[in-house]
């Protein structure tokens, strides 16, 4: 019998709502453990997760039978469920529409999860928003300023 084989790999990237700094350090373990378990429970394996205040990487080997766009849907509707639930902030939370991801090859698992779990130290020389035109150049994806995360300046 013959088997399906392979090897995706996607880093994605997203942000809260209005760029709004609302992450807050005391509970972001928390809420990257509940979006670590919504993607082990979608049978896809989290390679790392991490991020800032504002917006949030993560990194997934990815089954060819996952619907990418499903599994971001179910993060971001679950996990702002669960902030909501957890009542981790006493404002208003929702993720921004639309994300990022980027494939990369099984090579380069090592360095993008270095880069994921730097996020801290990176975004003390770098804004989100010059990281995320960096990716957008690097991945040579065709872009307009009007689609892109609405930025606060």
């Amino acid at each position: 019998m013959a088997g399906t084989f392979s090897q995706i790999y996607i880093q994605v990237v997203f942000a809260v709502q209005n760029r709004e700094c609302m992450i807050h350090s005391s509970w972001e373990e928390e809420l990257y453990k509940y979006i670590s378990g919504i993607v082990k429970n979608k049978e896809q394996k989290m390679l790392a997760i991490n991020g800032m205040p504002d917006h949030i990487h993560f990194f997934i080997g990815m089954r060819p039978s996952c619907c990418l766009s499903d599994l971001v849907r179910e993060i971001k509707k679950s996990s702002n469920d669960f902030i909501k639930e957890k009542k981790f902030t006493k404002f208003k939370f929702n993720w921004q529409e639309g994300y990022g991801a980027f494939s990369y090859s099984h090579s380069q698992i090592d360095s993008v999860v270095k880069y994921i779990m730097n996020q801290k130290e990176h975004h003390k020389k770098h804004t989100f928003r010059e990281e995320y035109l960096d990716f957008l150049k690097k991945f040579e994806i065709e872009f307009k300023d009007e689609y892109l995360f609405k930025w606060i300046e």
